[in-house]
Order: structure tokens, then C-alpha cells, then sequence
């Protein structure tokens, strides 16, 4: 999870350059079991699971306040969509206002302290609403979104 994070704020245009002109060379000491780069892209898709697992252990409080809201995560550009191999089961074409995407989909809901209550990484052709039930099991008060404000026991 580390190298993935460092490649996105290192502002290289490709992980495979990122990989194997900077982490390879110089963050042995580092990562004493670093692995080729094609072993790297096999093993990346856990390194999504692991980020969701840990982003379950930094769960805010549940204030009674919600909002939720869903944001594209880009995979790879349309023109190399054919080509990817990453996350080719787990990724799905959609239709944006700017057009054709290859790319999940993000939803979260958070309290008005900006802190996480609940998240679900989708296919990015996955309607706004479909996850917001499962997202909201155990969360009670107002929840705030596109569609205005909805209230219940256990919004």
C-alpha cells in the first residue's frame, strides 16, 4: 500500500517507470522482499483489499449529521481500457457527463467533522443509490445528499 500511495503523490505519469526507476533501485533497505514489477501489478489488487480493511479500523463517530456523496476513481484511460489487467473484474464501463469512463465508482458517507462513517467501492456504472442501504446499516440521524435531507431510526 505504501509504494501505491507514494507513486500517487510522486506525480510520475507511470507506475511502471515509478516502480522500477525509483522503487526498485532505491528503497531496497526499505522493502527487503520487493518483487519484479509484473509480480508488483499481480499483487496489487490485494493491496486495495487491505486498504479498505484498514480504512474499516479508522471509522468516526456516528453524530446523529451525515452526508454522502460518490466520486470516480479513474483506473487507466478509456484508450488503454482493452489493455488493463489490474483490476479487469472488478472495473466496469460508465457514462459520465464527460463522457465514457473506465473506473469504480466511490461512495462514502461521513459526520459533519469530515470523519468516515462508511464507504463502498462500486463498478462506476453502479446508480448513486444502490449502496447507500448496506452503507447506512447502524447509522442513525439525518443524512444529507444530492436529493436534500432523510431521516429515520437507522437512515
Amino acid at each position: 500500500m505504501t509504494i501505491v500511495m507514494a507513486f500517487h503523490r510522486s506525480g510520475m505519469r507511470t507506475f511502471k517507470d515509478f516502480y522500477t526507476l525509483i522503487v526498485l533501485p532505491y528503497w531496497g533497505k526499505a522493502f527487503p522482499n520487493l518483487v519484479s514489477y509484473s509480480r508488483f501489478v499481480e499483487l496489487m489488487p490485494w493491496c486495495l483489499m487491505l486498504l479498505c480493511c484498514f480504512l474499516m479500523t479508522r471509522r468516526g463517530k456516528m453524530t446523529g449529521i451525515a452526508f454522502v456523496d460518490s466520486t470516480p476513481i479513474e483506473v487507466c484511460h478509456p484508450a488503454r481500457a482493452h489493455a488493463h489487467k489490474v483490476f479487469k473484474h472488478q472495473v466496469s464501463w460508465g457514462k459520465s457527463s464527460t463522457g465514457w469512463k473506465f473506473d469504480f465508482k466511490l461512495h462514502l458517507i461521513i459526520n459533519e467533522r469530515g470523519e468516515l462513517l462508511a464507504f463502498r467501492l462500486t463498478p462506476t456504472n453502479t446508480d448513486d443509490r444502490q449502496p447507500v442501504p448496506e452503507m447506512t446499516q447502524g447509522l442513525f440521524g439525518h443524512l444529507f445528499g444530492d436529493g436534500g435531507v432523510h431521516q429515520s431510526k437507522a437512515v
